[in-house]
């Protein structure tokens, strides 16, 4: 048995293993509504760890182009005028960032 929580078209808005506050029934485990709703929820969960790992591996590549800049592999003019318009664009939203930590007073790196 599973506990739900239904919003008011009656769509399944949470489902958990114990009975909480806002549930609205119980339901068999294995009942195709609730079996369909973990998929999803699951579909979801992984499509939210995918985007978050995007948004690290842009970093990443980020620094790996910096890297190769710096030691002369490649020169940033070598890169797509599109690529460079980014790269420029992040690293001036990055520095303005810093700048406004600073002035928060807060010694903690900018949230990235």
């Amino acid at each position: 048995m599973v506990y739900v929580q239904r919003d008011e078209r009656r769509r399944i808005l949470r489902v958990e293993q114990e009975p909480f506050d806002s549930m609205s029934q119980s339901m068999p485990a294995d009942d195709p509504e609730v079996q369909a709703w973990l998929a999803s929820h699951a579909l979801n969960n992984r499509l939210v760890a995918l985007q978050q790992s995007d948004l690290e591996m842009i970093r990443v590549l980020e620094d790996v182009v910096s890297a190769l800049v710096s030691r002369g592999v490649i020169r940033y003019t070598d890169l797509p005028e599109a690529a460079r318009r980014k790269l420029s664009q992040r690293a001036e939203t990055r520095a303005e960032l810093e700048g406004l930590g600073s002035l928060l007073g807060g010694d903690e790196p900018p949230l990235r």
